[in-house]
């Protein structure tokens, strides 16, 4: 192990990264077949609603109809993820508790990257009941945190230095998003980026390029390497973007909204004087509320985003809503669903849930410019895809990496012009706002950076 430490660094860093990405593309696997599991036997067998799935998963937006099935056993089915989730979090690893990204990032700064073993199968598991059950989360939560939890283990059993393991860290939260997200280039990038509000961490870059590909590689060789969101094959018109440069200044100002109304539901939570353990039910309790109202905050929700981009608006339900008046109010019904199901202390990620809230800012975005300009904008697809850009690149304070992970979900390689300036001013517009409250301004900020 001696050995390893004192090769240089490329050579090192090349070593570690296959060894990172193989590890984390194995708990990713793991992860992603626990959570089919679950959500067939809750939604599927349970509920029996139908659930649309994105291309890239193997669903098509073309042929899905909705069917609501036992629509009034919601409530019980996310209840009773939430029971479970809390009783495996707060029972084992109290840390594994919310989004997860905010721990990894916090290992980082403060603790020289160390972070339990037990959080790996506790987060896992927890997250894929939580989501698996119709909670409002994302996928890459956990697995940023439990593949961060990889590295700092890996590094003690090599014996690296507390240096090498918060690098590690880095590195295991870059290679869980870029597999999970089928996007390597953009998990490598977003490994150093996602630490600071206004700074990059360069030296993680190259061993989180060698993870991500390594381990995007095993994954999609089971999974497929479809991206999430199938291609995006329309051509780019420079005429819209002063729309993008809108749906930016909109995008930033719902990010601040999104951050404020999650830490105000995780703050409530956090001073409620009941256990711990039953303070998930609540949260999704209120969330299968929401659900109930609008079906679609289900999950990560990537389906439906999909089939905005298709435009299958004729397939969005809701009991008591008009489609008109369901998709303006998704994204605020997406935010308090989120807020609840994973504020309250449920386990899962909130970057998905950024991106079906900005996917959502964007197909309403687009459709107001459809109406007025219908020559112009033909479609609203372009505005689903900069949406979800605009949106988390402002939240989660992610510019450069999450144009990259959008544009590799998307297959929208032409559409960068117009991301790229949604993004820009989005990330202007939402000041220091983010949802990663773990995050510091600056390298120099940062204890980990402290004796230099």
């Amino acid at each position: 192990m001696s050995r390893l430490s004192s090769l240089p660094y490329f050579e090192k860093w090349f070593i570690l990264g296959v060894l990172m990405g193989i590890i984390s593309s194995i708990a990713a696997i793991t992860f992603y077949l626990l959570l089919y599991f679950f959500e067939h036997v809750f939604l599927f067998q349970f509920v029996k609603i139908s659930y649309p799935r994105p291309i890239g998963e193997g669903g098509n937006p073309l042929t899905f109809t909705f069917s609501p099935g036992n629509y009034y056993l919601i409530p019980l089915s996310m209840a009773l993820g939430g029971l479970l989730s809390g009783l495996i979090v707060y029972t084992f690893a109290p840390e594994a508790e919310g989004h997860g990204t905010d721990a990894a990032i916090r290992a980082y700064h403060y603790l020289k990257g160390k972070i339990r073993w037990v959080v790996i199968p506790v987060k896992i598991l927890a997250s894929s009941i939580t989501i698996g059950s119709g909670g409002s989360a994302g996928k890459e939560g956990p697995t940023s945190q439990f593949s961060a939890s990889i590295g700092s283990v890996v590094a003690d059993l090599l014996g690296l230095s507390p240096e090498d393991r918060r690098r590690m860290v880095a590195v295991g939260i870059g290679a869980g998003i870029g597999i999970i997200f089928k996007s390597p280039i953009g998990g490598a990038l977003l490994a150093a980026e996602i630490l600071y509000r206004r700074d990059l961490e360069p030296e993680v870059i190259y061993p989180a390029l060698v993870a991500s590909a390594i381990g995007y590689s095993i994954f999609g060789f089971i999974f497929g390497f479809t991206p999430v969101f199938g291609y995006y094959t329309e051509t780019f018109n420079p005429l819209r973007l002063p729309f993008y440069a809108v749906l930016g200044l909109i995008s930033g100002l719902m990010a601040i909204v999104y951050v404020k109304v999650f830490y105000g539901v995780h703050g409530l939570f956090k001073r409620l004087p009941i256990n711990n353990y039953f303070k998930p039910v609540i949260g999704a309790l209120v969330a299968s509320g929401i659900a109930l109202i609008a079906p679609e905050v289900m999950g990560n929700g990537y389906g439906w985003i999909d089939l905005a981009e298709y435009e299958r608006f004729g397939v969005f339900y809701s009991p008591v809503l008009p489609v008109i008046a369901l998709l303006l109010l998704l994204p605020i019904l997406k935010i308090l669903a989120t807020a609840f199901s994973v504020g309250s202390g449920g386990s899962g990620g909130v970057f998905a849930p950024g991106l079906f809230i900005g996917a959502f800012l964007g197909a309403d975005v687009g459709l107001l410019f459809h109406y007025f300009f219908p020559t112009l904008v033909p479609t609203v697809a372009p505005f689903v895809i900069v949406g979800m850009a605009a949106f988390f690149g402002a939240a989660g304070k992610v510019p450069l990496s999450i144009t990259v992970v959008v544009t590799e979900m998307t297959g929208s390689l032409q559409l960068l012009p117009g991301t790229m300036i949604a993004v820009a001013i989005s990330y202007l517009v939402s000041g220091n706002y983010t949802i990663f409250q773990a995050q510091v301004p600056t390298r120099k900020d940062s204890p980990a950076h402290r004796s230099e």
